[in-house]
């Protein structure tokens, strides 16, 4: 049985990905070894290094000033990444907004460095939207937003002006939608959602914001931005098989229409959930309207018995993944750029035979 993956991450990844990934695993470009058995310093991993660097700065439209790493950790790491290499030593200050768990998590670890400055949450309305926050005044080190909450399934639609440096979380959004990614100094993305699978996380830095960093900032090399520009990403042996996979995954979205491609499909899949998640009164969607990811749809089934038969008919059309963060409970739908319009179809189809049942009419 083919099966629709919804999982919020790891995710589903385009299915050429996965087979040319797994004849790699056999042999990687004639070399006699597995791409598992190549070493990080060969001419072949650094062509493949060198091209998903170049991809990522294509894809985003970002001229040559900004810099892209390939990182272990996660997303999470940045956690702590960020305010070590960008706030001022002894005197540092952030502005963070706080829309889901990964920001506030963002936020805990900050302040083990410096000020943080909550200016905006939704916090107390149990993050079911975006504060509105057109411009911020303020001056600080760096102002940090998380673009989408996978938990909550809020997405930032525009971003705040500001002079100070904008850093973005965009794990799980990044090369989903049509931005100015010019408008933020530093971007951070663990692959394993829309540009691979997980090992290794993307991080976006513009040449200008290293620059002007305190130069007596003592930080220890593995965790330093400039160490690890200075060695191409390989200070240490980094993730071979995850920047590979990241490479695949980064040449199907640019043979699929580059990010324009992809906020073609992914408008058109999450319109048709939504718009059934607003029909069925056996559903009650969790956020408001206007703050709606096109990622990660969360939503409730109204009633034990018909969340019973929910899960149960998603059991049987092959739907996996659907179930919400344990945080918020519910079901969560991640429609990330790999996933096809036929498996949103689906998982509607079983909205809509969930009505029917209700009401006895099959």
């Amino acid at each position: 049985m083919k099966k629709h993956i919804f999982n919020a991450g790891p995710s589903v990844l385009p299915k050429e990905v996965i087979l040319e990934a797994s004849e790699a695993i056999k042999e990687y470009n004639r070399s006699g070894l597995s791409i598992l058995e190549i070493s990080h310093r060969s001419k072949d991993f650094i062509e493949i290094i060198e091209e998903a660097k170049s991809s990522v700065l294509e894809l985003l439209n970002l001229p040559s000033d900004y810099k892209v790493l390939f990182l272990h950790g996660g997303a999470s790491l940045q956690f702590s990444m960020v305010p070590m290499n960008l706030m001022k030593p002894a005197v540092g200050s952030a502005a963070y907004v706080d829309t889901g768990s990964w920001s506030a998590k963002a936020i805990k670890d900050a302040k083990l460095f410096g000020e943080v400055s909550v200016i905006a949450s939704s916090k107390e309305e149990g993050y079911g939207f975006i504060p509105k926050l057109e411009s911020i005044e303020d001056s600080f080190d760096y102002v940090h937003l998380t673009a989408n909450n996978t938990i909550y399934g809020t997405q930032f639609k525009s971003f705040p002006k500001t002079n100070s440096p904008l850093v973005c979380d965009m794990s799980s959004d990044i090369f989903s939608r049509n931005l100015d990614f010019s408008q933020f100094d530093l971007i951070y993305a663990g692959v394993q959602k829309n540009s691979g699978a997980a090992g290794t996380t993307i991080v976006v830095v513009k040449d200008q914001l290293l620059e002007n960093l305190e130069k007596d900032q003592k930080i220890p090399s593995m965790l330093s931005y400039k160490a690890h520009l200075e060695k191409d990403s390989l200070l240490n042996t980094p993730a071979v098989y995850a920047v590979y996979i990241s490479l695949l995954t980064l040449r199907w979205i640019k043979k699929n229409g580059g990010i324009q491609g992809m906020e073609q499909r992914n408008n058109e899949k999450s319109s048709l959930l939504y718009k059934e998640i607003d029909r069925n009164p056996m559903i009650k969607g969790f956020v408001s309207p206007e703050s709606r990811s096109s990622m990660n749809a969360t939503f409730e089934i109204i009633g034990e018995e018909n969340k019973n038969l929910f899960e149960k008919l998603c059991e049987d059309a092959g739907i996996v993944g659907i179930k919400g963060h344990r945080s918020i409970g519910g079901y969560r739908a991640s429609m990330y750029n790999a996933l096809a319009l036929e498996s949103v179809v689906s998982l509607v189809e079983v909205m809509q035979n969930i009505e029917k049942k209700s009401y006895h009419l099959v």
